[in-house]
């Protein structure tokens, strides 16, 4: 069975937030959006609000889920959802992110540790997300 995980691409004016994972955890050393597993009962909305809490100590606000994909190990379905900044200075949970940085869409796309199914949407989905504002 297939585990439903959310990832948060929190957005502050025209900058997404992307962490760098720790070394301890899946996928270490890689950058990419606050994300985590959906607990049993919790809403996607209520996911996506509490790890950005969690992994970065930020308040955010679910906007809308923009895309899905499947983790490159099949493990988890991704729900990506659109998230803006509303407060709180980056406290990040040292166990879960070892950095994190305010990106544009092509700081993103120049990174080389980044998810192969995350390129897709770094360089199809979040360029037209930009645009809408």
């Amino acid at each position: 069975m297939m585990l439903e995980a959310v990832v948060a691409v929190i957005t502050n004016g025209d900058k997404v937030l992307l962490i760098q994972r720790a070394p301890s955890v899946r996928g270490g050393g890689y950058w990419a959006p606050v994300s985590g597993e959906v607990e049993p009962g919790e809403s996607q909305q209520a996911a996506v609000a509490r790890e950005a809490k969690e992994e970065v100590g930020l308040t955010v606000r679910p906007v809308r889920k923009v895309w899905e994909n499947i983790s490159s190990r099949g493990t988890f379905r991704l729900h990506w959802w659109l998230a803006e900044y509303v407060a709180g200075e980056l406290m990040l949970n040292k166990r879960e992110v070892s950095e994190a940085r305010w990106l544009t869409a092509d700081e993103i796309c120049g990174l080389d540790s980044t998810f192969e199914g995350d390129r897709k949407f770094y360089q199809k989905v979040l360029p037209s997300l930009a645009s809408e504002k």
